[in-house]
C-alpha cells in the first residue's frame, strides 16, 4: 500500500469485459498530472471508492468554497467563506461542510450583516458585535448628549445597505437660570453646555445664603442658585446621627457658612454628603450610615514594625489596626490602615532614622508664604502658613524630603457644591469641594443606582455622575430547550422577581449548557439566557447486511448518518438516523430483496416456469390437486425477499362426502 501525505486526488473510469462483470478503474494521483498508482476493482466492490462530494454541487448564496479542488473524499471537511458584509448563520465569517455518503451535509447559506456602527457621543446598550437584516440596535447618549430628535435615547436598524442612521448625539445645554435681582453670577454666556460652573456673588454686601456655585449637569443646573439677605442667623448644636458622630469637639454655637464633619461608626458606611453646613440658622441634611457587612482579610504586613492593637479577625468595615515601628526606624505615613468594604487602606512604611531627607523652601515660596528663609526642614517638622494678606491658615507636613501637601499659595479649582441627582436622597449643602474629594451617593426607596456610586471632585467640576433609576422586576425567566430552571419550591408558581436575583438552568440528560448556567434579573429585564447544547455521538448502530458505518468516531448532536444496504437487500423504515443528546434514533432494517424457489403448499401444484431466485415484485400460480378446488388467490408474490400469499385447497364435497 503506497502512503500519502496529502489526500489524493482521483478520477474514476467505468469498463466491463465482453460478457463479464462491470469494473471501475481509479487513478490515484499528487496531482493531475502525476498518476502512480492504478486500482481497478469489481463491483459492488467499487462502489466504495465512488464517495465522494463535487465542488459544483455546491451552491452557497453570498459565499463561496475557499479550497481550489473540484473532489472531495468522503468524511472530508470543506471550508467555505462568505461574501463581504455577510456572514454565517451563526454570525461567522467562514464555515465548514463535510462530504457524505449521500453528499454535502448541508447547503449554507451567508445571510446580509450589519456590523458595530460609529457611535458619535452615544454607546450602544447591547453587547452584539454583528446584526441581521431587520435587527433593531437600541443606544443611549452619553451624560450631556441627545440626539436629532431631542432624546437621550434611539435605535436604528440593520437594512440591505447597512444601518438606517448614524447613531448621533449632540451638546446638550442649559438654560440660563433665573437669579434674583441681587445675584451677580460669572462668567455671562449665550449658552451653557454640560460641566460649565457658574459663580455667585451678593451685591451690596449682602451675605450669599444657599451655594456660591452651581454646575451644568444632563439634568440641568444644580444645586438650587443661592440668594441674598442683609442679616443671617447662626446655628445651635449640629445635630445628631445614627450610627455615627461629629468628627471634631462641638462648640456652642455655629456661625453662619460654619462646617461640620461626620464619621460613621465601624461597620457602617457613609451615605452622601460627610460635611453639613450652618445656612441662616439651619443645617443642611445629614447624610446617612448604612450597614456595610464586609470583611478584611489579614493585617498587611509592615517591613521593621509591628501591630499595635491586638489582632482579632475577621476585621469589619471601618475597623483600624495601629502600627509602631522597631527601634532606629521612623514611620512615614499614617500610623494605622481601616479596613474599606473588604480591603485594607495603604499601610505606613518603617525607614532607617538615619536616611530621612530634609525639605527645602525656595526663597520665592518663602516670600510669598510669609515664611522666614530656611534652608532645612527636619523630616516630620509642620508649618503654618498664610498667603499674602489673607488670614486663612495653611498647614503642610515634611515627609522625608517631600513636603505634604505642597506649600504653594496657588489655589486648586474647587469644586461647587454636590448636585442634587434626580431620585437620590436628599443632599442639600453649599459646602465646595477639594480636588479628589469623593461623596457617595444614596438613591431613594425603589431606586437602583447605575454607572458607579461616588461622584468625584476632578478640576473644578464634579465627574462621573451616576443615575438613579427605578428598580423595574422581571417576569418569568425565558424558556430554554431541552433544559429547566433549578427552583426552589418558591419560585415555581409565577412570580415576579427583584433586580439582582440569578437563577440557574440545567439540562436535561445528553445535553448541556453552552455557558454558565445563571441568568441575573437587571432592571426588568434577564441577562442573555444559556442553551441546552446536544451532547455528541458515537459511531451509528450496526445493521446487519449494511453497510460499515463511517470510521469516524464522533458525530455532533443534530448529525444526520444515513444507510446503505448491500447487493441483494433494501432498506425498510427510514433510511437515516440522526444524533440527539448523545443518542441515534431508531436505526431502519436490510431486508433480502430476492426470493428463492417458491414455497410448498397442501394440495397445491405451482403453474409458473420455476427459476432459481425471483426480485420483489414477481408472482407465481398454483391449481389444485384431482378433487380439490381452491378457496381465494391462486397467486403469492415476492416483496422483499418474502413470499406474500397462502393459496388454500380444500376438498370437494359430494352427498355430504369429500372427495380424496
Amino acid at each position: 500500500m503506497v502512503g500519502l501525505m496529502h489526500p489524493p486526488v482521483r478520477e474514476f473510469s467505468r469498463f466491463s469485459l465482453t460478457n463479464g462483470p462491470f469494473f471501475l478503474c481509479c487513478n490515484v494521483c499528487e496531482s493531475l498530472r502525476n498518476c502512480f498508482l492504478i486500482i481497478c476493482l469489481p463491483f459492488p466492490y467499487a462502489l466504495f471508492l465512488l464517495e465522494t462530494c463535487l465542488n459544483s454541487k455546491v451552491k452557497i448564496a453570498n459565499g463561496f468554497i475557499a479550497e481550489p479542488e473540484s473532489t472531495y473524499l468522503l468524511n472530508q471537511k470543506v471550508k467555505y467563506k462568505c461574501k463581504q458584509d455577510y456572514v454565517t448563520e451563526d454570525g461567522q465569517t467562514s464555515g465548514y461542510i463535510t462530504c457524505l455518503q449521500n453528499g454535502w451535509s448541508a447547503q449554507p447559506r451567508c445571510i446580509k450583516s450589519c456590523g458595530v456602527p460609529v457611535f458619535e457621543n452615544a454607546r450602544a446598550k447591547s453587547d452584539g458585535t454583528w446584526f441581521k437584516v431587520n435587527d433593531r440596535l437600541a443606544y443611549e447618549c452619553q451624560d450631556g448628549y441627545k440626539n436629532r430628535d431631542g432624546h437621550t435615547v434611539g435605535s436604528i436598524v440593520c437594512g440591505e445597505n447597512g444601518w438606517s442612521d448614524t447613531p448621533t448625539c449632540q451638546e446638550r445645554e442649559c438654560i440660563v437660570p433665573d437669579i434674583e435681582q441681587n445675584l451677580l453670577a460669572q462668567p455671562q454666556k449665550e449658552k451653557y453646555v454640560i460641566g460649565d460652573v457658574l459663580t455667585f456673588s451678593c451685591r451690596n454686601r449682602h451675605k450669599l445664603i444657599g451655594p456660591d456655585s452651581l454646575q451644568c449637569y444632563h439634568f440641568g443646573w444644580s444645586p438650587s442658585p443661592p440668594t441674598c439677605k442683609e442679616e443671617v442667623q447662626s446655628c445651635d448644636q449640629p445635630p445628631r446621627l445614627r450610627n455615627g458622630k461629629v468628627a471634631d469637639t462641638p462648640k456652642g454655637e455655629y456661625e453662619h457658612g460654619e462646617v461640620v464633619e461626620y464619621v460613621c461608626n465601624p461597620r457602617f458606611l457613609m451615605k452622601g454628603a460627610r460635611k453639613i453646613q450652618c445656612v441662616d440658622g439651619e443645617w443642611t441634611p445629614l447624610p446617612v450610615c448604612v450597614e456595610e457587612d464586609s470583611t478584611c482579610g489579614d493585617v498587611p504586613d509592615l517591613d521593621h514594625g509591628e501591630v499595635v492593637s491586638p489582632a482579632r479577625p475577621p476585621y469589619h468595615h471601618g475597623e483600624s489596626v495601629e502600627f509602631t515601628c522597631g527601634e532606629g526606624f521612623t514611620m512615614i505615613g499614617h500610623s494605622s490602615v481601616t479596613c474599606i468594604r473588604g480591603t485594607w487602606t495603604q499601610p505606613p512604611q518603617c525607614n532607617a532614622t538615619v536616611e530621612f531627607k530634609t525639605c527645602k523652601l525656595s526663597r520665592a515660596t518663602a516670600y510669598e508664604t510669609n515664611l522666614q528663609e530656611r534652608n532645612d526642614y527636619e523630616h516630620n517638622k509642620k508649618i503654618n502658613y498664610t498667603c499674602g494678606r489673607k488670614s486663612e491658615q495653611k498647614h503642610s507636613v515634611c515627609v522625608n524630603g517631600k513636603w505634604e501637601p505642597e506649600v504653594t499659595c496657588t489655589e486648586a479649582p474647587r469644586c461647587p457644591p454636590p448636585p442634587q441627582i434626580p431620585n437620590s436622597q436628599n443632599m442639600t449643602l453649599t459646602v465646595n469641594y477639594h480636588e479628589g474629594e469623593k461623596i457617595s451617593i444614596l438613591c431613594q426607596e425603589n431606586f437602583l443606582i447605575q454607572e458607579g456610586e461616588e461622584i468625584v471632585c476632578q478640576d473644578g467640576r464634579w465627574q462621573s455622575i451616576p443615575r438613579c433609576v427605578e428598580n423595574t422586576l422581571c417576569s418569568q425567566p425565558p424558556h430554554v430547550e431541552h433544559g429547566s430552571i433549578i427552583s426552589s419550591r418558591e419560585t415555581l408558581e409565577p412570580k415576579l422577581y427583584a433586580h439582582g436575583t440569578t437563577l440557574s438552568y440545567i439540562c436535561k440528560d445528553g445535553f448541556k449548557l453552552s455557558k454558565e448556567d445563571g441568568i441575573t434579573c437587571h432592571l426588568g429585564k434577564w441577562s442573555a439566557s444559556p442553551q441546552c447544547v446536544g451532547l455528541p455521538c458515537r459511531r451509528p448502530p450496526v445493521v446487519a447486511n449494511a453497510v460499515l458505518p463511517d470510521r469516524i468516531n464522533i458525530y455532533p448532536h443534530g448529525e444526520r448518518y444515513t444507510y446503505t444496504c448491500k447487493p441483494g437487500f433494501r432498506i425498510r423504515g427510514p433510511a437515516s438516523v440522526e444524533c440527539s443528546g448523545g443518542n441515534w434514533s431508531h436505526p431502519p432494517e436490510c431486508t433480502k430483496s430476492i426470493c428463492s424457489s417458491p414455497p410448498s403448499y397442501d394440495n397445491a401444484i405451482l403453474t409458473s416456469r420455476k427459476k432459481n431466485s425471483y426480485k420483489s415484485g414477481d408472482q407465481v400460480a398454483y391449481r389444485c390437486t384431482e378433487h380439490y378446488q381452491m378457496e381465494g388467490s391462486n397467486v403469492v408474490e415476492c416483496r422483499d425477499g418474502i413470499w406474500i400469499g397462502t393459496p388454500t385447497c380444500k376438498g370437494i364435497l359430494v352427498n355430504g362426502f369429500y372427495l380424496h
